[in-house]
């Protein structure tokens, strides 16, 4: 792996609290994902499961995680079946962890290889009563592969259909939302990560560059980091690119006068950022942007003040969008009359800001969350209010990642990044 070894104390912790949620003489199963074929012998990057990533720092496929608090064998509490490794796997592919690499890396004392695995999953099921299945249930997951979790509960729940059967999605859900330090130390790597790419892009843009000129200058300096590259496929718009929210072709030519959104984040050690600028492709903002540009950087700042413990996602929404329909009457764009007449379920400032203000962050960029329970410290949230207006030929929208604090306004990961229209022209200028 690129980035730096992470304490091992992380993880023991956060399965502390899972096991802590579990019923009694329950067992909970763990799955890595799969390496995706692309076709012939190529596949696609692996990428970790986050939730056995979460519970034991194992970043390899073939990896397995049991969890069985009750189990009667104190070192079958927590066992791990990992891809045996030899001499030959390393020469090929690299080194794989060994059980003494995965003790250090998650502080598990059991590890078996896989080919134990069917043999000692019989001892351990006749011991309990109740297995913890793991289901994606995200509010925005829309799946259609079958994934190794999904191969492993099939197995498991046709080869012993007596045991009942949980869901580990909601203690997951809980949990990952609110951050520990470690976690918040990693998710504010991956910030500063993104500040050097920003900067670095701040420097280079001038008029006719490519908007894939753009992103892999962010590119070249997340990996000379230790980031895997980015959290998300990233979004570089120039012009009425931007109005497109999930705008990702990046391969227009940024014309001088025209603004660049740019939604762009880099991951580390699987923790993601989130960020989004626009900076204007020949270092300055007319009149006009400028204005706009203001208006959402007021809503971004007067919205971030809302997240503090206790608030409900809903209703921090509608008071969002007061602000932003207050901006947009200033800006000429609503008159009191559409206000007056608007559809309360599409209020009127919807015709130019459409999207959410506001999602969880953390290992996943839309990271786990129950939306419908009040916001708690140390959860970790973007804000990104955006005015887009295509009769007018640009869109903006500001985003960063921000931490609720127990007392007073959330901690800004971002901070570092250059956001006030003075500072960008100035450093686009220098």
């Amino acid at each position: 792996m690129k980035y730096h070894k992470i304490d091992s104390s992380l993880f023991i912790n956060n399965r502390k609290n899972f096991m802590s949620k579990m019923k009694p003489s329950s067992l909970a199963v763990f799955n890595s994902n799969d390496i995706y074929p692309i076709s012939a012998d190529s596949t696609m990057p692996f990428a970790q499961h986050r939730d056995i990533f979460y519970l034991s720092g194992v970043d390899q496929e073939e990896s397995i995680l049991v969890m069985f608090p009750d189990c009667p064998k104190e070192n079958h509490r927590e066992v791990l079946f990992l891809k045996e490794t030899n001499a030959h796997i390393a020469v090929w592919e690299g080194e794989k962890l060994t059980k003494e690499a995965a003790l250090a890396t998650s502080g598990i004392k059991t590890v078996y290889w896989l080919k134990d695995m069917e043999k000692i999953m019989f001892e351990l099921m006749t011991q309990c009563d109740t297995v913890y299945i793991n289901t994606n249930e995200h509010y925005r997951a829309s799946v259609e592969t079958e994934t190794r979790e999904d191969r492993f509960t099939k197995w498991l729940t046709n080869k012993y259909p007596a045991h009942s059967v949980a869901k580990s999605n909601p203690i997951l859900q809980r949990l990952r939302s609110v951050k520990g330090q470690i976690e918040l130390d990693l998710l504010q790597k991956a910030c500063d990560i993104t500040e050097k790419g920003f900067r670095r892009v701040l420097n280079f843009v001038k008029s006719d560059v490519w908007e894939y000129n753009i992103e892999a200058e962010f590119m070249h300096e997340f990996l000379n980091n230790r980031s895997k590259g980015f959290a998300y496929t990233p979004i570089i718009g120039s012009g009425n690119n931007a109005n497109v929210l999930h705008y990702i072709e990046n391969n227009q030519q940024c014309k001088a006068g025209e603004l660049i959104l740019i939604d762009a984040g880099a991951e580390y050690a699987n923790y993601a950022s989130d960020m989004t600028r626009t900076i204007p492709v020949s270092g300055r903002f007319s009149k006009r942007q400028r204005d706009v540009y203001d208006a959402v950087n007021r809503v971004k700042n007067d919205a971030t003040k809302l997240l503090v413990p206790g608030t409900l996602w809903a209703e921090y929404h509608i008071e969002v969008g007061k602000l932003m329909t207050s901006e947009l009457l200033g800006l000429g764009l609503l008159d009191k009359a559409d206000v007056q007449n608007e559809d309360k379920d599409w209020p009127a400032y919807k015709k130019y800001f459409m999207h959410g203000t506001s999602h969880h962050m953390g290992l996943d960029t839309h990271d786990y969350g129950i939306l419908t329970e009040p916001m708690q410290a140390n959860n970790v949230f973007t804000v990104e209010p955006g005015i887009y207006i295509p009769d007018e030929g640009f869109g903006i929208r500001l985003e960063d990642d921000v931490v609720i604090q127990e007392h007073g306004a959330p901690f800004n990961l971002m901070r570092n990044i250059p956001i006030e229209a003075e500072e960008i022209e100035e450093i686009m200028n220098s």
